[in-house]
């Protein structure tokens, strides 16, 4: 039979490797966007449309690449 202190450890290991697996994701996220926006945002600087054109498409690719890289995470850890 199993000690139910071992059980607890367990659950509180668990608990703190998803805080951190999580944590990091948020963190990949912020990272990416804010790369798309600073990159389209350098662009359309250097261009210098009155438009930001790069701004929106790198914007929306970092949040493709966002949305894909939470499904493929998600989906691994279940």
């Amino acid at each position: 039979m199993e000690n139910p202190s071992s059980r607890k450890q367990n659950n509180n290991d668990d608990s703190r490797k998803t805080l951190l697996r999580y944590a990091g994701l948020a963190f990949q996220m912020m990272a990416t966007l804010g790369l798309g926006v600073f990159v389209g945002y350098k662009i359309d600087q250097r261009i210098g449309w009155r438009f930001p054109v790069f701004l929106i498409i790198f914007s929306l690719i970092a949040l493709a690449i966002l949305l894909w890289q939470i499904i493929k995470d998600t989906r691994r850890h279940e």
